[in-house]
Parts: structure tokens; sequence; C-alpha cells
């Protein structure tokens, strides 16, 4: 399994619980603006001034890729990737954004309906790529998107996709409160609007199914 740097780059990393109680003082690393925003360096080396509050993470710094290549211990007879196999995948990958935003241990409370779209076949590439869009008082949601990439010719195509909610957990094993979602970049803004979309849609298409 690879944990790679994908959309984002390496991205920021979540602060932990500690240090969203501290307070940082004002120095060389970060200067103030004066209106209680502070100028931090973003992952690309450019200063980037945020608004956020102190307890608020950013959707970039959840984001996760993985990626898994297709051995025969999970495929088939067919010679194409177990359901479960990808499901596994996709529980570890969302497990690991909910982790990086909260930066608490979190446990998967749900999964949303899961259609494969495209098979995965042996010797291919799984690319799994996750991050939170939503929150609640202590839970967490994450789109989880599965795509297979031909790792000969580059050809890719979307395999399947769902929607996971994970409960943070503090030291004694109890829910959690969990931080903030921030979006302070278009891309970070449209990634959770058309997340928030795709799961209202496909919540209704499923209620439809079963009326």
């Amino acid at each position: 399994m690879d944990d790679t740097p994908g959309r984002f780059g390496s991205g920021p990393r979540s602060p932990t619980a500690d240090e969203r109680d501290t307070p940082v003082p004002s120095d060389d690393d970060g200067e103030s603006s004066g209106d209680g925003s502070t100028t931090a360096e973003s992952s690309g080396g450019e200063s980037a001034t945020t608004d956020s509050p102190d307890d608020a993470v950013t959707l970039a710094a959840s984001y996760t890729e993985m990626t898994e290549l297709l051995l025969p211990n999970d495929t088939n007879n067919l010679g194409r990737a177990l359901g479960g196999a990808v499901l596994h995948w996709m529980d570890i990958c969302g497990a690991i954004a909910s982790m990086r935003f909260s930066s608490r241990q979190c446990v998967t409370a749900s999964m949303d309906h899961v259609d494969f779209i495209s098979p995965i076949d042996i010797g291919e590439v799984a690319v799994i790529e996750g991050y939170v869009f939503n929150t609640g008082r202590t839970s967490v949601d994450v789109k989880v998107d599965v795509r297979a990439e031909n790792p000969q010719t580059g050809a890719v195509r979307e395999t399947t996709s769902s929607f996971f909610t994970f409960v943070a957990l503090d030291d004694d094993g109890h829910p959690t409160t969990v931080p903030q979602l921030d979006c302070p970049t278009t891309e970070e803004t449209a990634l959770r609007e058309a997340a928030l979309e795709e799961r209202r849609a496909q919540m209704e298409d499923v209620a439809q199914r079963l009326a």
C-alpha cells in the first residue's frame, strides 16, 4: 500500500489536539495581519492568509491517496478485484483522512450505498482517494473514490465511489468533538460542494429504488 501526496501535494499537516489548544505566538514563522488572521507558509512555498478559526482544519489537510497493485490474492476467478477487497481499501483510506483531519482515533460509523461501476483487473493499480467534506459535532463525512489505472498505458477509469461517516474518539474511547471544516481555496470549495450534491442525489436515487 502506498500513501502518495496526490491532488494537493504534500499538503498542510492538521494540528494535533494539544496544538489546537495551545496559543501560537506571533514570530518570524507567522506574521499577524492585524485582524486576527495569520500568514503561514503554504505547501507550495508561498504565503497564504487564512481567517479560519483556531479549531478549523482544511479539506486539503485531510486529503489521502492510496495505491494498491491488484494481485491474485485479492481477485476472483475472473481475475478481477473482489468487492470486499475494494471496500476494505476504501474504509482504510477514509479512516486515514478522518484521522488526519481530527488528529484523533476514528472508527467507522456508516457507509452509504455503493455501485461497482467498472471492474479492476489483475495487474492494474487501484487508486483510492478520500477527503473530509462535512462534519458534525463528533463525526466527519468522507468521500472516497476509486479508479483503476493501467500502469503500462496510463489509461484511467472510474470504478467505485461512496460516502463514509467516522466518529472521533478521545483517549478513553468516547466520542469527542472534531474541528470545523475550512475550504480556503476554490478547489476545496468545489470538491465539498460536489460531494454534498452527489450524496444528496445518491440518497434520492436510493430512496426511489426502495419506493
